[in-house]
């Protein structure tokens, strides 16, 4: 998988310096940006990390233009792992956050999409529709039929992001037989505010813009919220069903599908 607009390159990471390159993005972003941390932090290196990366695929952004011998050539990140992989890993990263019963038990093919970053420098532009694009391809050439991963707030003030958590859990949460649940030590109820009182503009603006994406995608999430205090986050789960999408990403993959046939 590669696809090439002359400055930048998307593809999986295939070498040592394509997964530093992602890491040191996600330091960048996770640690000094976020203020997050984590047991395999590098600090001193600057390299975000986990136990989940060796089995994860990483689809990268490549600015063939910026230093990649300083890894700094990546400057967009997605890490995705599929359900077989997950099976022999023996989890998926979001079971440390919610229970992933109903995804399991569905038997459909599922995706996690996980650690999404973009360069400050290049957010607003098109680093995300090239990430899409590629994930798009992935998801066809692997047959993934629900997508899903953790989207977050940044901190963990609850009165702050009660307006937005509120709207999704009453506009935008799963149907039943997807509907995971935050874990229950962590766990943040959404429905904050009634739904006839809810500032709809208010809310929207208080969203993140990649969970405001999913959403017009056809997203929802799953039921509460989780309080990640090492990442000095509020999270939710959010699920795509590409069988519900919206009809006109569907029409997207269609005619992805159509050109590569």
């Amino acid at each position: 998988m590669i696809s090439d607009t002359t400055q930048f390159q998307v593809r999986l990471a295939t070498s040592d310096a394509d997964f530093l390159a992602a890491q040191r993005l996600r330091y960048r972003v996770f640690v000094e940006e976020l203020g997050g941390d984590g047991p395999l932090v590098d600090h001193v290196g600057r390299f975000e990390r986990d136990e989940f990366d060796p089995v994860n695929d990483h689809l990268i952004l490549v600015d063939t233009s910026r230093d990649a011998a300083a890894h700094d050539n990546v400057v967009g990140v997605y890490r995705l792992l599929r359900g077989d992989r997950a099976a022999e890993f023996g989890r998926f990263y979001c079971d440390g956050e919610y229970d992933l019963g109903p995804l399991r038990r569905s038997g459909r093919r599922i995706l996690e999409l996980g650690r999404s970053c973009v360069d400050a420098e290049y957010r607003g532009g098109t680093a995300m529709f090239l990430l899409w694009n590629a994930l798009a391809d992935y998801v066809l050439e692997h047959g993934i039929e629900v997508l899903f991963g953790v989207a977050s707030f940044h901190g963990t003030d609850i009165e702050a992001l009660k307006l937005p958590l509120a709207w999704l859990h009453h506009h935008h949460l799963a149907p039943e037989a997807l509907r995971v649940r935050a874990l229950p030590d962590h766990f943040q109820r959404m429905d904050l505010v009634p739904a006839d009182a809810i500032d709809r503009r208010a809310a929207m603006v208080a969203m993140p813009a990649l969970i405001k994406a999913y959403l017009r995608l056809g997203g929802f999430v799953g039921d509460g919220a989780f309080i990640d205090r090492q990442f000095n986050t509020t999270d939710v789960c959010l699920l795509m069903d590409t069988a519900a999408m919206s009809a006109r990403h569907k029409g997207f993959y269609t005619r992805k599908h159509e050109t590569r046939a």
